[in-house]
């Protein structure tokens, strides 16, 4: 087992791996509040992913395009990734339970606002600020790490990934549904009281931790840069990170294009229903995140990769709906399970970095996904969904080269 060198709150390391923390001589977090940070994490994502069905009822009712509609999902995934550089470092330099409840307190007012906007500007504008504070979701899992004993951190990443994804997975279903009974402002008004609720359950349960003196906000930006330039580690599981989001959302962008085609030609109701196959990558969230607390991270690694290697042969013969059914959990499974145990290796690093470290890891998971979505309509025309099919085993190989150049620098 490798010792990692004790940091201070604003030491980088220069050795390629990242000093041991703290966390190992703390209590430990309670299993309500692990459930609190896990529900907390489903809430706050889910914000930024009710508008998704909701594009057409609200370009009826504010009488705009459907192009403008569809910037709610464009400034709200902008605001999102703003929030990622700019407000989740602060997590290393403020105290953390007055971060993160006021950045849940601006959601509420952001979410109410969107319940109210008299037109397409005012809504545009309120969802902006709602995707910028849901990045508190990057905020809560790094501090969910620093207040876990280190033999739970990756059981704990593992719940709190299952409560995002689980947000991610349901926020579609029921916006839609709420939609259908109250229309599309009761959604946000719903979110935005759920919201406050949660921001006041986080400000009486979370501990509170003090600010971390010695850096400006321009220098703590500034060393990211420095931790991806000098850490290795970091950098390899921000690029298997990136590859996996990428293979991801290639299945799950170009997954329409096939479903809508011959032999299916399903509605999109019908294909909507295909998402909650994304369960399995949710449901194994936990039992992977143990893993690592395990020891046992790299061989996972290599398992799951090899998982969506397989994925992608049985997705191949996507135009049968067995192979396609059995692709689409496998992958889910590999690519998720492979976030978690990243995220559950990048929190070795010592407390006051972490959520610098979470905003390079998640910039890269959201770049290489922004890759994979932005690709595969191009593909799937050019080359059909066998040469999505391959592209994805493509991805998944360069993926294992990693892994393997990850084996033999630890040998």
């Amino acid at each position: 087992m490798t010792t990692h060198r004790t940091a201070d709150p604003g030491e980088l390391g220069t050795t390629g791996a990242p000093a041991a923390s703290s966390a190992a001589a703390t209590p430990g977090l309670s299993r309500p509040l692990v459930l609190l940070l896990a529900t907390a994490c489903g809430l706050v994502v889910a914000n930024n992913y009710y508008a998704q069905p909701l594009l057409p009822a609200l370009a009826g009712s504010l009488r705009v395009s459907s192009g403008v509609a569809g910037l709610c999902i464009t400034l709200n995934q902008l605001g999102y990734a703003l929030g990622l550089v700019f407000l989740v470092p602060l997590g290393d330099l403020l105290a953390p339970r007055r971060l993160v409840v006021t950045m849940l307190a601006v959601d509420t007012l952001a979410l109410a606002s969107a319940a109210l906007a008299p037109g397409a500007g005012s809504l545009l504008a309120a969802l902006a600020v709602v995707g910028l504070t849901g990045s508190a979701a990057s905020v809560l899992i790094p501090l969910a790490t620093s207040l876990a004993r280190e033999d739970q951190r990756g059981r704990v990443v593992g719940i709190l990934m299952t409560g995002l994804l689980l947000g991610v997975l349901l926020a579609r279903t029921a916006s839609g549904a709420l939609d259908q009974l109250a229309g599309w402002r009761a959604v946000y008004g719903l979110a935005a009281a759920a919201t406050g609720l949660l921001a006041l359950a986080l400000r009486l349960r979370l501990p509170k931790l003090p600010a971390r003196q010695g850096q400006s906000y321009p220098r703590l930006l500034a060393s990211v840069a420095t931790l991806v330039r000098t850490e290795p580690l970091l950098r390899s599981r921000m690029a298997s990170g990136a590859l996996a989001f990428g293979c991801f959302q290639l299945l799950w962008t170009g997954l329409p294009f096939l479903l809508s085609d011959r032999p299916y030609h399903y509605s999109a109701a019908t294909i909507g229903l295909f998402g909650l196959l994304g369960a399995a990558g949710a449901l194994g969230a936990r039992p992977i995140g143990r893993l690592q607390d395990r020891g046992s991270a790299h061989p996972a690694t290599g398992l799951l990769l090899l998982t969506l290697a397989f994925a992608w042969a049985a997705l191949a013969g996507g135009h049968h709906l067995l192979p396609l059914i059995a692709g689409i959990l496998l992958l889910d499974v590999g690519a998720q399970g492979l976030n978690v145990l990243n995220q559950a290796r990048i929190y070795t690093f010592p407390v006051a970095l972490r959520s610098r470290v979470t905003t390079a890891y998640m910039t890269a998971y959201f770049l290489g996904g922004a890759v994979g979505a932005t690709a595969a309509a191009t593909l799937y025309a050019a080359a059909g969904w066998l040469g999505s099919c391959l592209t994805g085993l493509g991805l998944t190989a360069v993926a294992g080269a990693l892994w393997l150049g990850d084996r033999r620098a630890a040998n």
